[in-house]
């Protein structure tokens, strides 16, 4: 199954692109998610956040593969444990649309990127530095696969 992470934001911390590169680098070749780096909204700092978002939004949209499955990134969503993130990609595994994980911007997801998306995703009911957010995700993306794959990284 193709996928792909789409994050805002487009100069991390050495950190997180040492850690981003570690987990993704645990994967099988092949199945490895993408990572798409969309440059934030410029107008941000001129005081236009709303355009700002909307631009990023656009870019967002731009980036999604067509049929993929958007998972939008997101405090307010749907929290999903470890096992049944491994459960849900594993049955999207099935299919051929791919899946597209989307990390918005320091001010959020554009209402046509919300619309887009086929579910919405919280890794924690805590606000999260969007750099971090790419952390959590790409291991618990591991885990996931590590699950799935009967390998002992995930432990319960």
């Amino acid at each position: 199954m193709r996928s792909a992470i789409i994050a805002v934001g487009d100069r991390p911390p050495a950190w997180v692109e040492v850690a981003t590169a570690d987990y993704l680098g645990r994967f099988p070749r092949n199945l490895a998610p993408r990572l798409v780096e969309i440059p934030p909204g410029r107008q941000r700092r001129a005081g236009d956040v709303a355009r700002a978002v909307l631009d990023e939004g656009q870019r967002v949209l731009a980036a999604i593969p067509a049929g993929a499955r958007v998972v939008l990134l997101d405090e307010r969503g749907e929290p999903w444990r470890s096992t049944e993130l491994a459960k849900r990609l594993a049955a999207w595994s099935h299919d051929a649309r791919g899946v597209v994980f989307a990390i918005g911007g320091p001010d959020g997801h554009a209402e046509a990127v919300r619309a887009r998306a086929d579910a919405v995703w919280s890794l924690s009911a805590l606000t999260l530095p969007h750099a971090l957010v790419r952390v959590v995700l790409v291991e618990q993306l591991y885990r996931a696969w590590s699950i799935g794959a009967g390998h002992p990284y995930h432990r319960e």
